[in-house]
């Protein structure tokens, strides 16, 4: 049974996608600080275990990765999904606080969860595995008022090409999938000024996330964009 650890596995995105990789077959390591969702999943499947902690704290997200290790045996991959969207405004009115919390858990949890993946992928034999980071179409084109998450998932983006050619030595493969306009609590809230935007199920993404997780060792998708098709992503206004 091949095994996966998920972050932000509460809601969203990452429950969506968690639940994807359980009813394909795959045991699951679900963190996120709110324990009652995972722990809901692991009622559903068997395969499906709770690991409630908050990725900005190190400490805890590395006691977590070490319970699913003693579950599991091996990590085959990470969907390192958590993060935040921040306050929407201009650079102006956004304190230095909110700055460094969106930061915190962008990437700084993504940090945290990458490393410990990347260490235990590098240990296990066999050597290997895939890390896939749950970027943004806000790393290539960013929304009015989004200078935290925006600047975040540039960031994410370095981090993925640096994991990508460190893991390159280790069997070790990194992608980043890039996602606009999923119906997740984020956009729901988006969406309460904006009731024409365009959206798509969630599970969309997370079909897409199991199929990059489901590649064969020696293929990776180092890039994927998944979005709603009306998105005035791609065009000149």
């Amino acid at each position: 049974m091949k095994s996966v650890i998920v972050t932000g596995a509460s809601s969203g995105i990452g429950h969506a996608t968690a639940t994807a990789f359980l009813d394909a077959g795959w045991r699951v390591g679900l963190i996120a600080r709110r324990a009652e969702p995972l722990v809901a999943l692991a009622e559903r499947f068997a395969g499906a275990h709770p690991l409630p902690c908050d990725v900005t704290d190190a400490d805890a997200v590395a006691a977590a990765f070490e319970r699913f290790e003693v579950i599991a045996g091996r990590l085959d991959a990470l969907f390192n999904n958590a993060g935040m969207f921040g306050p929407s405004a201009t650079p102006d009115a956004v304190t230095v606080e909110e700055f460094d919390e969106v930061m915190a858990v962008n990437l700084r949890g993504m940090f945290i969860a990458a490393r410990l993946a990347f260490a235990r992928m590098r240990s296990q034999a066999p050597q290997g595995g895939r890390i896939i980071m749950n970027g943004s179409l806000s790393a290539h084109s960013p929304r009015p008022g989004s200078i935290c998450y925006t600047t975040s998932k540039h960031a994410i983006t370095g981090m993925t090409r640096s994991l990508s050619l460190d893991g390159r030595p280790f069997g070790i493969a990194c992608g980043q999938i890039d996602v606009g306009n999923a119906e997740s609590e984020l956009v729901a809230a988006l969406k309460k000024d904006r009731p024409d935007m365009p959206t798509m199920d969630v599970q969309d993404v997370a079909r897409s996330v199991l199929h990059m997780a489901a590649m064969p060792a020696e293929a990776n998708v180092q890039f994927m964009t998944v979005m709603a098709t009306g998105m005035p992503y791609i065009g000149r206004g």
